[in-house]
């Protein structure tokens, strides 16, 4: 008999970002458990692509236009989501931004600086407050699960602001943990390690960079948006009731080195 806890049937998750890559992978598992699933992201034709694949689960499905990095758009589009599916059970704040054009900190400009932490650090807080008020008010508790990056806990150079907005959302994630569970609401991070995604394309086409990273990685692949399903499931599961403030590190062993 399979272990029932794992059952997200009745269960309403939103997934920021959830169009692609890890979002889309955890969105599909999430389905798959029997959740009905939000998407929001900035690009519509890949909304519209991942709710059609989506759909082969038989659940509700619903996409939104939210940039998670502008506080009045996610006001709005929490209010929104809460309008078409009827409640949110389950937040994952999955938005993220790599770093771009000149990453070392002696010609890293404020401008370059600000952009990385708009989405990464102050649209998780953005994301998190709307869910927290919606989840607290509705008395029924509830997950929020932020997806931090390995560069939160290991040295990454030219990317000490990607590193900092993410080690800042580890942080965030433990205040909240503290502060939430008298509401019966988890909170966690998982921090993955080189994951194939859009963003990280360029850098997995570079020989060199592959030659140098791929045999510190124990597991000998990149991951990908699949590996996150499961970890998906648990943390928006009954079987996390016990479970918040922790790093979940899903790196096929990278940081064992």
């Amino acid at each position: 008999m399979a272990y029932k806890g794992f059952d997200l049937t009745g269960k309403v998750s939103l997934i920021t970002g959830g169009n692609g890559g890890i979002g889309l992978g955890m969105a599909e598992a999430l389905a798959e458990a029997g959740a009905d699933v939000c998407i929001w992201g900035t690009n519509p034709a890949k909304n519209t692509a991942a709710a059609e694949k989506l759909k082969r689960f038989g659940r509700r499905v619903h996409t939104q236009i939210v940039d998670v990095g502008d506080e009045k758009q996610v006001e709005a589009g929490f209010a929104e989501t809460v309008k078409v599916m009827g409640h949110v059970d389950n937040c994952v704040a999955n938005s993220g931004v790599s770093g771009r054009g000149k990453g070392a900190i002696l010609e890293m400009t404020y401008d370059e600086w600000r952009r990385v932490m708009r989405v990464n650090l102050d649209g998780v807080f953005f994301t998190f407050r709307a869910a927290a008020k919606h989840m607290a008010e509705r008395g029924k508790g509830g997950s929020l699960v932020a997806m931090a990056s390995t560069a939160a806990i290991e040295g990454a150079a030219r990317s000490s602001h990607y590193g900092a907005s993410k080690g800042g959302v580890t942080a965030m994630v433990r205040a909240l943990a503290v502060e939430l569970a008298r509401y019966k609401i988890a909170v966690n991070s998982i921090l993955p390690g080189w994951i194939e995604t859009e963003m990280t394309a360029n850098a997995f086409g570079n020989e060199k960079f592959a030659g140098n990273v791929m045999p510190r990685i124990p597991e000998r692949r990149w991951g990908t948006g699949a590996d996150f399903g499961p970890i998906a499931v648990y943390l928006a599961s009954d079987a996390t009731a016990y479970t918040t403030g922790r790093d979940f590190v899903i790196d096929g062993g990278y940081t064992l080195f």
